[in-house]
């Protein structure tokens, strides 16, 4: 298991010194999250500083941007950092695709799917002179002159990752993809159960093997070498993972655990802004099954123990990662990727 790491900062001018850090102190990758900022200018920053470090976004979403223009992002992408580009897609919601990004909303199953098939179609045209022609429900592609075409790349393969929270999007990396994004609301027990069989059951439609397939995600912590610094940051995690829990999209990962009755009761106190008493609903056993909890010397012995085999590459929650100039952070990226 790869430990990588993920932005702090978003300012341009920060960027190759913090990828340049990263990149000496042994992460595996940086991946950049589409959140408040654009997630692909900061990697085309690291990718110019940087000559090891893997790359990608975890995720962009995916619909915002025409075929068209992600293929051009990532291809660029892809050629700057010597094929080092990981491009992770995800949906998000129906709301965030009408009312923040103004894109009509659609089945977002089948129009992920063509979306990937469109992207492999006009990177294939780029690199082997293929004719263009794709044709689908939500995506219609069939113009390209020699004016808008780059050319071919030296690595022009790129792998694309999905984010997936449920079986049917897991299904559909499985069967499409080159890796799985894992939501950070998950549990050993929900990706024992649920995330790997679904993944393995798209592979074997697409007869492929595990080998070809990576599963990433960003993992929960609560980290301290005292009690206090334990205490404090339960709460904190306790109030992140009720916000993500009051949201019925993840009711399948609740129920993997016996607990479904609990998102309504939590969702009612969003809707009341009382976020102290969404977290006061999180017990204890619910916070051990979905954080690891630990010392820092202790912290990356747990993670692997807990995840082995469930996912290849992890980099703590962003929220709950110290700077890169902690000393206790430099010594994590060391243990984990000797």
């Amino acid at each position: 298991m790869r430990l990588d790491t993920g932005f702090l900062s978003f300012d341009l001018r920060d960027i190759p010194a913090y990828a340049r850090k990263a990149e000496a102190l042994g992460f595996g990758a940086l991946w950049s999250a589409e959140t408040k900022h654009d997630p692909f200018l900061p990697l085309a920053v690291a990718a110019t500083a940087t000559s090891r470090l893997g790359l990608g976004t975890a995720i962009a979403i995916a619909f915002a941007r025409s075929p068209m223009v992600l293929a051009n992002i990532a291809w660029d992408l892809q050629q700057a950092s010597g094929g080092r580009f990981t491009l992770g897609l995800g949906t998000q919601v129906k709301a965030h695709n009408e009312r923040r990004f103004a894109v009509k909303w659609e089945a977002p199953g089948p129009r992920l799917r063509e979306l990937v098939g469109a992207l492999r179609a006009i990177w294939n045209t780029w690199q082997n002179k293929a004719p263009l022609d794709f044709q689908g429900a939500s995506y219609r592609i069939n113009l390209m002159t020699p004016f808008f075409d780059p050319g071919p790349i030296e690595h022009p393969k790129i792998p694309i990752y999905l984010a997936g929270v449920n079986p049917y999007m897991a299904r559909l990396a499985g069967e499409i993809a080159d890796g799985l994004h894992i939501h950070s609301f998950h549990s050993a027990t929900y990706l024992r159960e649920v995330l790997h069989p679904a993944v393995t059951e798209g592979l074997q439609r697409a007869s492929r093997s595990r080998l070809d397939f990576g599963f990433r995600a960003s993992t929960m912590v609560v980290i301290g070498d005292s009690r206090a610094e334990i205490e404090e940051q339960k709460q904190q995690v306790k109030q992140q993972i009720a916000f993500y829990a009051s949201t019925r999209t993840y009711a399948a990962v609740l129920a993997s655990h016996g607990l479904e009755d609990l998102s309504p009761r939590l969702h009612a106190k969003s809707l009341e802004g009382d976020w102290t008493g969404m977290a006061s609903l999180i017990s204890d056993t619910m916070l051990e099954d979905f954080a690891v909890i630990g010392s820092w010397s202790e912290i990356g012995a747990k993670i692997r123990e807990r995840f082995a085999g469930l996912y290849d590459r992890t980099q703590l929650y962003p929220s709950f990662a110290p700077s890169l100039d902690d000393p206790r952070m430099q010594r994590l990226a060391r243990e984990f990727n000797r």
